[in-house]
């Protein structure tokens, strides 16, 4: 019989706090892109880095993480990332030039991937002797992410408007001692025997930067030039080459077993074209409100507060009920749809548009959608899977859409920057080439949901297939 910890709900305010602060780092960026870009001499094009260098960093060592912890001790990693990321914060914030700005944001995602999986299972391990304790934590441990969200939007506009755009880092040091200063309060645990895939972890990281970088240079170096087509094939044999590690080594980051699990494939599929059409709506719609619209940094940051605050009603009150009622399928595929109709109707962006008529009511479909799919899509994933393997797969769904998000951010941006998005100060061109991006990511959100509708098995044929073992061909699919 496992003990009880008596300081455990402490505890979770500590896990809560860093899933909280992990998710604030992808929104507080955003209303403060464009005073970098005045400051450090990015170029249209090669401002997503800011976005994508610590979105790659987290999502590809995601599972890396999630092995040290198991290895190393949760407790152990868990400080370790708050120690790299405050590092990265400090690098981020006295940064001068462009590319030290993209090394301290890598930084600040290498603590991210570090702390994201071992806070997971240290939420396990102090809840896992009471189902109802668990449910309950998991639920407060889940609202701390679209409330990160939130505040990072509003934070991002404060520091950046009335401070300086350093600031949305700095703010990063005291409340990582702080953090560090509480991890006592967390369950310690030894060390075990094993290996570390650091060859997989290495492939599959490297290969999704280069994918990005070949991406982000295309529309400059043109799709078929030499350098384009050596670099996006480098990057397939370096994805390619992680497929074979992991079917190699004795201790891989991901099993590949692990797809068998009902669901699986076709959940993380829907995760990576959400990822895809959500993450370069934010990235452009801050874009449109500041370069074209001339919103300051904390205008800009308040205008996006509706949306966020709609995200964080629905998935904290409202997602879960619909999940029971209807099941993971239906809700995935209709919150893909509605997301798609959201980016069409930003696709309608004009050079003189109001917030009112041309942003918040399809802003708020967007979100709408969005809420719908998220959290049934996570459930998706990792409903099929044993109790032993539940952290990986929790650990691929969110490397997924991590990966999707970098992917779809990269190439929505060299089609904005095609049609246009590059001229900073002609309003119609940014329109245009805005407007460009939206459109495309309603295709992506609009695939994502057809194909889940039709491809996605439903909740009820999932479980009887689980049940009654279905065979490995039937079960390795969808």
């Amino acid at each position: 019989m496992s003990t009880v910890n008596p300081r455990r709900w402490w505890a979770l305010v500590v896990l809560a706090a860093a899933q909280f602060m992990v998710i604030m780092d992808t929104s507080i960026i955003g209303v403060a892109l464009p005073e970098m870009q005045k400051d450090l001499g990015f170029s249209q094009g090669e401002l997503q880095w800011v976005f994508n260098a610590y979105v790659i960093a987290f999502g590809g060592l995601l599972l890396l993480g999630g092995r040290l912890s198991d290895l190393i001790g949760a407790r152990r990693i868990f400080s370790a990332g708050w120690v790299v990321l405050i590092a990265g914060s400090i690098v981020a914030a006295a940064a001068q030039t462009a590319w030290v700005e993209v090394v301290g944001r890598a930084v600040q995602g290498v603590g991210g991937a570090l702390i994201a999986p071992s806070a997971m299972t240290l939420l396990m391990m102090l809840f896992a002797h009471d189902p109802k304790e668990l449910g309950k934590a998991m639920a407060l441990y889940g609202a701390a992410a679209p409330a990160g969200g939130t505040a990072g939007v509003f934070l991002g506009g404060v520091f950046t408007e009335w401070l300086s755009w350093p600031w949305i880092f700095i703010i990063y040091v005291p409340i990582g001692v702080a953090t560090l200063a509480a991890t006592r309060l967390l369950p310690a645990v030894g060390s075990r025997r094993g290996a570390v895939d650091v060859l997989g972890a290495a492939a599959v990281t490297a290969g999704l930067a280069l994918a990005v970088f070949a991406i982000v240079r295309a529309p400059e170096a043109g799709w078929l030039s030499i350098g384009t087509v050596l670099q996006l094939v480098g990057a397939a044999a370096l994805l390619v080459l992680f497929f074979v590690i992991q079917k190699t080594v004795r201790e891989p980051l991901m099993p590949l077993g692990i797809w068998r699990v009902p669901r699986l494939g076709s959940a993380n599929l829907a995760m990576a074209l959400l990822g895809a059409a959500w993450i370069p709506m934010w990235y452009f719609l801050n874009l449109y409100l500041q370069q074209v619209l001339g919103y300051g940094a904390f205008a800009s940051g308040a205008a996006l507060l509706p949306m966020t605050g709609l995200l964080m009603i629905f998935m904290t009150a409202i997602t879960a009920r619909l999940l029971a009622r209807f099941g993971a399928k239906p809700l995935i595929g209709a919150g893909l749809l509605v997301l798609a109709a959201g980016l069409f109707w930003l696709s309608a962006v004009e050079p003189t548009g109001t917030f009112v008529v041309d942003v918040l009511p399809a802003s708020l479909v967007a979100a709408l959608g969005m809420s719908l799919a998220y959290i049934p899509a996570m459930m998706a994933a990792m409903s099929g899977a044993p109790q032993e393997q539940a952290g990986l797969a929790s650990g691929i769904v969110n490397t997924t859409y991590q990966v999707g998000s970098a992917l779809g951010l990269a190439a929505l941006t060299a089609v904005a920057t095609s049609q246009g998005a590059g001229q900073l100060g002609n309003l119609p061109a940014l329109t245009v080439g805005f407007s460009a991006a939206f459109i495309w990511a309603a295709a992506i959100a609009a695939a994502g949901g057809v194909i889940t509708l039709l491809a996605m098995r439903s909740d009820k044929v999932a479980a009887a297939q689980q049940a009654t073992g279905a065979p490995e061909s039937e079960r390795a699919g969808v």
